[in-house]
């Protein structure tokens, strides 16, 4: 941003996410700091603070988004307060930084984006995947050939049911549809659709059935899908929340050879081509939005760009919605 020489931060939602994932990258981050953290519950906003050192705390969003030591805001609150609290940063002329999903729906997303660019103010969100080493590697391996011209994508998300899941009175907000927009499809798929929409480009159609199997929470809790992209690659994914084990697998097939990974944790990228299997380790870093955030900062300096913006994370939105909330065909 013009006249900017550093980024001081502000967070809206100091929670759990924020504790190691992207609080302490934001003073890690040349050329930036955090400066102000907000939670409703005061002491929790001032435990945080004082942990983490950060000079001051609030239990009111508008007091942080609105104080003058603050250039840019971090909203990491449920996507239900996502729309409200967006408008309100863009309103005060600060660059949003926003949590994934980057709203309730796709609709949301376009109001948020709409406002932005009326605005002119930058607004990035937290599909981070797109900046770590890891898929940099496995784009890199696309773009020089590695597995000739990709042709199908095959996506595989399993988990067993949680314990926190079962005590209905007591449901974590992210298979509360009225705060999360939908389960822990919305709530965790959304990286794997997102870092496929950077690998592959943007998806141009999709289509498929979701359900709730085990009546464990109101969400939905299988999904399965059909995608086509802009290029013509087509893709399947199934995820399910009840099954018997984990399972992360993503597969990239090309007409030399095919790349396995996982969206989830760091274990090897395998690279099957020329008739032999390679496995690429590429670690993640210890807060894992940092690569992200110095995107953002170096984009909000003019040295460089995010590749994670409010138009990208409404595309993945939109993925969503068209399994979750079909349109009429």
């Amino acid at each position: 941003m013009t006249g900017l020489s550093t980024v001081r931060w502000g967070i809206v939602g100091c929670g759990a996410v924020t504790e190691v994932k992207s609080g302490p990258a934001f003073s890690k981050v040349p050329d930036a700091s955090l400066v102000a953290v907000m939670r409703r519950d005061g002491d929790k906003a001032r435990d945080y603070a004082r942990r983490h050192g950060v000079p001051r705390w609030y239990d009111d969003a508008d007091a942080l988004i609105h104080d003058a030591t603050v250039d840019a805001v971090y909203v990491a609150t449920p996507p239900s307060s996502h729309r409200d609290l967006a408008l309100a940063v863009i309103a005060a002329g600060k660059p949003l930084y926003l949590e994934k999903p980057m709203a309730m729906n796709h609709r949301q997303c376009l109001e948020i984006v709409e406002a932005g660019r009326a605005a002119g103010v930058p607004v990035f969100v937290a599909y981070y995947r797109r900046a770590l080493p890891r898929f940099g590697a496995i784009a890199r391996l696309l773009r020089e050939g590695a597995i000739g011209s990709p042709r199908l994508v095959n996506v595989v998300l399993h988990h067993p049911l949680e314990d926190r899941y079962r005590d209905r009175a007591n449901l974590p907000w992210t298979v509360r549809p009225e705060i999360s927009g939908g389960g822990i499809f919305v709530d965790i798929g959304c990286h794997t659709l997102d870092i496929l929409d950077f690998l592959l480009g943007p998806i141009a159609d999709a289509r498929g059935m979701a359900t709730n199997q085990l009546k464990a929470y109101p969400a939905e809790d299988a999904v399965a899908m059909a995608f086509a992209f802009r290029s013509g690659v087509l893709g399947t994914g199934v995820w399910n929340f009840g099954a018997d084990r984990r399972e992360d697998r993503v597969e990239i097939v090309g007409d030399r050879g095919r790349l396995v990974f996982a969206t989830f944790g760091d274990g090897p990228i395998q690279l099957d081509a020329e008739g032999r299997v390679q496995d690429i380790r590429v670690a993640n870093p210890e807060h894992i939005q940092q690569p992200l955030i110095a995107t953002m900062v170096d984009a909000l300096l003019g040295r460089g760009e995010c590749p994670s913006t409010g138009d990208t994370a409404a595309r993945t939105s939109w993925v969503m919605d068209q399994v979750l909330h079909p349109p009429v065909r």
